[in-house]
């Protein structure tokens, strides 16, 4: 069969000790992306213009180091604490070589489960710095999500990782940088799913405007429920990510979903029966 043949460069531009890589743009198009629609949501919600200013950073580093570190803690924690060189490839974006060298990598390892938590603790923080309602800028934040979620995703699939399983269906990527075999191109199917998570969550922030009022909490939960639902099911096509995996009955991935599927139940209810008692 005539399948899909994967192998694009992984840098848009490459000096030899400096790259720009498309993970790390299409990462960076995703959080402006979601500041920007974040920023419309404070605008009509009449927020000034000096308590958003810094939000940008909050988010950037929280998103950054939660999953970073999400990564190393969740799914490499061996290698990285086995010695103090890799601790040092933890915090910085390189790669120790074996002849004393080294070379920039960027951040290739990010757990988006440790992105979630380095999230809610940067808005937290945020929250009590500029005296902000913490479910209204979860809200906010939550409405955006889902948009820099699927550029992520596109990252991951610029960079041919997190792979799925080999298949035979007719749209299957061979993606040539792994192996010669057709595999679900796992990452396309989540970018494409989170996408609609954007647009559905506009046309019910427009269309029913009265029950996902941005501060009661649903917008928030409908972000972890919807991804990490999705996220859960959609690992039983994906390659292990790393080797211990294999001996899970669930993967690391749908253990740590798990939980935020939970929080983003709680979160709709709540926001339901907030909203109930505001208009009785």
């Amino acid at each position: 069969m005539n399948y899909i043949h994967w192998n694009p460069p992984t840098d848009i531009i490459n000096l030899g000790f400096f790259a720009i890589r498309w993970y790390g743009m299409l990462w960076g198009i995703g959080l402006i992306g979601a500041t920007y629609i974040v920023a419309r949501l404070f605008k009509e919600y009449k927020i000034a213009d000096s308590k958003f200013a810094s939000l940008f950073v909050y988010v950037f580093f929280g998103v950054l180091l939660g999953a970073r570190l999400g990564h190393c803690l969740f799914y490499e924690p061996t290698y990285f604490f086995g010695s103090f060189k890799h601790f040092v490839e933890l915090l910085l974006p390189i790669r120790f070589l074996s002849d004393g060298g080294w070379r920039y990598t960027g951040y290739a390892g990010l757990a988006s489960h440790g992105g979630v938590i380095g999230l809610l603790i940067a808005l937290y923080l945020y929250c009590r710095q500029m005296k902000m309602e913490y479910l209204f800028v979860l809200d906010s934040i939550g409405f955006a999500a889902p948009f820099t979620a699927m550029a992520i995703r596109l990252g991951n699939l610029m960079n041919s990782e997190i792979i799925g399983k080999t298949t035979d269906v007719p749209w299957a990527f061979v993606f040539t940088h792994v192996d010669p075999l057709p595999r679900h191109p796992a990452q396309l199917y989540e970018a494409i799913f989170y996408a609609i998570v954007f647009c559905l969550g506009v046309l019910l922030y427009k269309k029913r405007k009265e029950k996902t009022t941005i501060g009661s909490g649903f917008f928030f939960g409908y972000c972890l429920t919807l991804i990490f639902t999705f996220r859960f099911f959609i690992e039983f096509i994906k390659e292990v990510q790393v080797d211990f995996e294999h001996h899970l009955v669930l993967d690391m991935g749908q253990i740590l979903s798990l939980p935020l599927i939970a929080i983003g139940l709680y979160f709709l209810w709540k926001s339901k029966n907030k909203l109930a008692n505001k208009h009785e």
